[in-house]
């Protein structure tokens, strides 16, 4: 359910704003859709994992929090993210 640590290294170097940054929205978002989607795989074998279930609920709204942050803030990068991760049709 959790990333490893190969993966979660791609997906900061991918997002990141500048050198050493690793705790922007744009990184932070990317990681959560990681792990969403890690935790949403979990669920398709174990279907009553309410424990887990709650905690991704929470994630997804984490994420939402913090969309909404970067689109009050910035629009071009919130756009940008958007489409790059796949979150919008």
């Amino acid at each position: 359910m959790t990333i490893n640590t190969d993966k979660k290294r791609e997906v900061i170097d991918k997002y990141k704003t500048s050198e050493m940054d690793t705790g922007s929205p744009n990184v932070q978002v990317a990681l959560l859709t990681q792990k969403i989607e890690s935790l949403t795989n979990h669920f398709k074998t174990h279907k009553k994992d309410n424990h887990s279930r709650r905690g991704l609920l929470m994630m997804v709204n984490k994420r939402r929090k913090l969309l909404d942050y970067l689109k009050s803030k910035n629009l071009s990068s919130y756009k940008q993210l958007i489409s790059d991760l796949g979150l919008r049709k």
